[in-house]
């Protein structure tokens, strides 16, 4: 398989892609004044206590505060050992469970565990979404190329990732030797095939990362940024590249430097692997890398068969629906379900990647009456969904066909990222019909019933709901006359909204 990292650079903004045989299977974006904030770690002070969501809300000097909740905060955390750890991917694929282990017995509660005013190093788990502040955990985490590092958790683990059984051994048995005293160690799904002095250099790192880290909490008194993660360029070398990535190409002369410096000092290996683009054509046409990622913005996504899936991203979940389309399939109705739910599969496992959505995912695929068929569409999702490096989780299709599954949700999906909600219907994906608004305007003018004292009512409207009463409504509009025993003139306002209006007298 042809894999290749595309790295355009920018004076404002970096955009990462990986490519697999020419098609584009995951993205990143960064705006050089709005970096992520995952896995960047912040001296924070708890501003409040919330025992009845056994939570707490802590100022780590952003606009919002981040939220804590308690299964995140270390019991044995106190003023002199603030570290923790966040399961991340690779923690969450190991062997063992260190939740288990972390959690065994009573859970302690959030007020005995914070005080308000008390000062936490906090690292962020998850970047801050729509009105929500960033997730944050007591339990830090350091990655580097082939390991990561907790400062306070004694566990020995190798990545599920590594299916090879003698490799995970050989690797164990390197980390049991070089595992530091104080911390634990978990091999990454990229620490397959390492060398003991590659993986002991790693670690070696990482252990004086975190005694920088502890020294920067205690330098600083208020709240605020210890230690940012790396550029987004950088993390995508270290998280993507393997001995699998064909080239790398990076279309910026500073970042190819600083890229070359950085694998060479990582994975020196790796290093002939990275290519300056100096050509006029932008690097990104070059691969069709932005029509894939407009399509990826569309909530309709065509199948080659003529079928399609439609993509609704909502505030709790994402629900994806599959339908036939122009597709009408050969020999009978129950082939062409199946043939178009196993199609819509890889397609709709492509978009997850591309799109980065997490969360709560329900997918409605068409219904199958035969039961052997619809174990082959749950099949080929779970094969899929292997190559997707998020954590995902099928719980199992229903009688109607609805697969729920979930997918681990750190960063802002692809949608979150580029777009905004709608200015005019404000994220609703509708407006009110003019005849809607009609009514409205009718209702309110005979709440307020005839009177003496007043000669006119004057309604301020848009104009398309004005020519829609003298059109549609006249006879509505001279039965409210006669009932009110005034006239009613409309005043038209080229800047209101289609929904709004304003009723005054004279």
């Amino acid at each position: 398989m042809d894999q290749v990292i595309l790295i355009n650079v920018r004076p404002l903004e970096t955009r990462v892609a990986l490519l697999e045989n020419g098609a584009l299977v995951e993205f990143m974006a960064e705006r050089t004044h709005k970096r992520g904030l995952v896995g960047s770690i912040y001296r924070g002070q708890v501003v409040r206590v919330l025992p009845g969501m056994q939570a707490a809300f802590v100022n780590i000097g952003l606009d919002r505060a981040a939220f804590l909740y308690v299964g995140d905060v270390r019991a044995e955390a106190g003023p002199g050992s603030p570290f923790l750890l966040e399961e991340s991917d690779e923690v969450a694929n190991t062997e063992g469970s260190m939740r288990d282990e972390n959690r065994s017995g009573e859970k302690p509660l959030i007020q005995d565990l914070l005080k308000e005013g008390q000062s936490i190093l906090v690292q962020v788990a998850k970047d801050p979404l729509g009105t929500k502040g960033a997730r944050i955990t007591t339990h830090l985490s350091l990655p580097g190329r082939h390991v990561v590092y907790m400062p306070t958790l004694k566990h020995i683990g190798v990545s599920r990732r590594i299916e090879d059984e003698e490799e995970k051994e050989r690797l164990r048995g390197i980390v049991e030797k070089l595992v530091p005293e104080e911390g634990g160690v978990i091999v990454r799904t990229a620490g397959e095939g390492a060398t003991e002095d590659s993986i002991r250099s790693d670690i070696e790192y990482l252990v004086r990362l975190s005694e920088q880290v502890h020294k920067g909490y205690n330098e600083i008194s208020s709240p605020g940024l210890v230690h940012a993660d790396l550029d987004v360029e950088l993390r995508a070398v270290r998280d993507l590249l393997t001995e699998e990535i064909t080239r790398v190409y990076v279309d910026d002369k500073v970042a190819f430097e600083k890229i070359t410096k950085f694998v060479s000092q990582f994975m020196p290996t790796l290093k002939d692997k990275i290519a300056y683009y100096s050509k006029s054509r932008p690097l990104f046409d070059l691969y069709e890398v932005d029509l894939e990622i407009s399509r990826a913005l569309e909530r309709k996504v065509w199948l080659k068969s003529g079928g399609y899936i439609v993509i609704d991203e909502a505030e709790a979940l994402v629900i994806i629906d599959v339908n036939t389309g122009r597709y009408v399939g050969k020999k009978d109705l129950e082939d062409t379900i199946l043939k178009t739910n196993l199609e819509a599969v890889r397609e709709i496992c492509h978009q997850l990647r591309i799109r980065n959505m997490g969360g709560i995912i329900i997918v409605d695929f068409i219904d199958m009456e035969k039961e052997i068929n619809r174990e082959k569409v749950l099949n080929q999702l779970k094969e899929e969904l292997v190559k997707d490096r998020a954590k995902t989780n099928v719980l199992g299709m229903s009688s109607l066909g609805l697969v729920e599954m979930t997918r681990k949700r750190i960063r802002p999906s692809l949608t979150k990222s580029l777009c905004e909600p709608c200015s005019y219907c404000d994220g609703k994906g509708f407006t009110k019909r003019r005849e809607t608004v009609a009514r409205e305007i009718f209702h309110e003018l005979e709440q307020e019933g005839p009177s003496a004292e007043r000669v006119s009512n004057i309604v301020h409207c848009h104009p398309d709901v004005a020519d829609w009463i003298y059109a549609e409504e006249e006879e509505m509009l001279e039965y409210l006359e006669v009932r009110l025993n005034r006239r009613i003139v409309f005043k038209i306002e080229g800047d209101y909204h289609v929904e709004q209006y304003e009723v005054g007298s004279n």
